[in-house]
């Protein structure tokens, strides 16, 4: 564990001697940037071990990327090894095809307190709903980034995270593609308190949620990527690229289908992902991640 070889894989370059918000904001930005959100290992045989030395060595090492539990339990070990106040939450993220949150914990978060404010600091959603910047844990208030307007909403001691959403524009929007753009204005996407958790209180997710027919992360194979302006995402065999805000708050989406012979090429260039093993992309689920 190498916090050097750690700012390395993520390009950062900058200062870490003091905790503060700048430079949580700047590190976790070029996380995002770097490490894909991907369940790749799912769809390639390979197990995905909530212990983090093989975290480290898949991200850092491997230049893999991850999910939430892999994704935040790697940049929690490095805020807390730059001084921060880290805490670990739980979350149950919003399925709209049941139009209802999960009955069990099934995501990772990062609770970050600074000068007596505390922050949600989540490397580990990925897709279209991958908040920017840390976000101050305050109730009622848009905060506006890059992707769209985030906000926080407090009920009883639970915390509900949505986003409202952008009109998209596709271009190459065809039959083939069946890509529907919502007409929802603003999407939820989980609800957590602030109990504080365990690693050990997700190993039964992490293990249910790579295994059971009926789960998501069995059902798709994803990888996104935060980009400068927007977005990457390879879900099955649709390669999508986002442009945030591309004209009169409206996004720019570009789809195309891939054939089985390019998807290495594009995990490569698009992901910067070389696996260790065949790749059987799969997509039969209909939910929309964007």
């Amino acid at each position: 564990m190498d916090i050097k070889e750690y700012f390395a894989r993520i390009s950062y370059r900058g200062s870490h001697n003091k905790p503060d918000l700048g430079t949580m904001s700047d590190i976790f930005q070029h996380h995002i940037q770097a490490v894909p959100f991907e369940n790749l290992s799912i769809h390639c045989g390979e197990r995905i071990e909530l212990d983090l030395e093989a975290t480290y060595n898949k991200i850092v090492r491997k230049k893999r990327g991850g999910w939430c539990m892999e994704n935040n339990y790697l940049l929690s070990w490095v805020l807390k090894t730059l001084g921060y106040d880290v805490t670990l939450l739980g979350a149950k993220v919003y399925v709209p095809e049941h139009a209802a949150y999960p009955e069990e914990i099934d995501h990772l978060l990062l609770k970050v307190v600074l000068d007596g404010k505390s922050y949600i600091v989540d490397g580990g959603f990925g897709m279209a709903y991958q908040m920017w910047q840390p976000m101050e844990l305050i109730s009622g208030t848009d905060q506006p980034q890059t992707p769209g307007v985030f906000r926080f909403l407090e009920e009883g001691g639970t915390w509900y995270l949505e986003k409202v959403k952008r009109k998209q524009l596709v271009p190459n929007q065809d039959a083939s593609t069946s890509h529907n753009v919502e007409d929802e204005v603003c999407r939820r996407i989980y609800l957590f308190t602030l109990q504080p958790r365990d690693i050990e209180e997700f190993r039964g997710c992490n293990a249910h949620l790579q295994t059971a027919p009926d789960s998501l992360f069995v059902t798709k194979s994803i990888c996104s990527l935060q980009t400068v302006d927007g977005i990457r995402a390879l879900v099955g065999w649709k390669l999508t690229e986002m442009k945030y805000n591309y004209r009169d708050n409206m996004d720019l989406v570009e789809i195309r289908m891939l054939a089985d012979e390019e998807m290495e090429k594009t995990l490569k260039e698009k992901f910067n992902i070389t696996l260790d093993k065949k790749f059987v992309p799969v997509n039969t689920s209909r939910l929309s991640l964007f």
